[in-house]
């Protein structure tokens, strides 16, 4: 059995390695929103803004957790904005982040499930689902951006 202190550091690490991959992934957005606004793609400029709105509920219930834990909110490590690019290359950029995230949250799933935390494995599955989908949407948009 994994010592129940040793267990919650760990824990409080995937919850801060989460929480800088989700703000990184509002930043991006954010600026990728702002972006399109300016070269006139009112749509592009929404989706992304959009992506951005659910990133942030992210951010909102990993800092949530991590407080009910007893750890205090940190993100060490924000990757710079990526901004060069055609709106394809920008989308496939964001896919293959979000395809970063999703195997990050699958590690931290994998790591609850050895460790028998099933309150944080279900936290971490249901964060997983939604980046699944966002890789999905981002996939989805990319082809159909791509073949116009």
């Amino acid at each position: 059995m994994i010592d129940s202190s040793i267990n919650s550091q760990a824990i409080l690490g995937f919850l801060g390695r989460a929480l800088s991959f989700e703000l990184s992934a509002v930043q991006q957005y954010t600026a990728l929103a702002k972006l399109m606004e300016a070269r006139g793609m009112k749509s592009a400029s929404d989706k992304f803004r959009e992506e951005a709105g659910e990133e942030m509920q992210h951010v909102e219930r990993i800092i949530g957790r991590m407080l009910a834990l007893g750890g205090a909110p940190n993100a060490s490590n924000l990757r710079a904005t990526h901004l060069d690019g055609s709106l394809p290359e920008l989308m496939q950029y964001c896919k293959r982040f979000e395809n970063e995230i999703v195997g990050f949250y699958t590690q931290a799933v994998r790591h609850c499930v050895t460790t028998k935390d099933d309150d944080n494995r279900i936290f971490f599955e249901e964060l997983l689902k939604e980046e699944q989908v966002h890789a999905e949407c981002f996939e989805s948009w990319w082809q159909q951006t791509a073949s116009n």
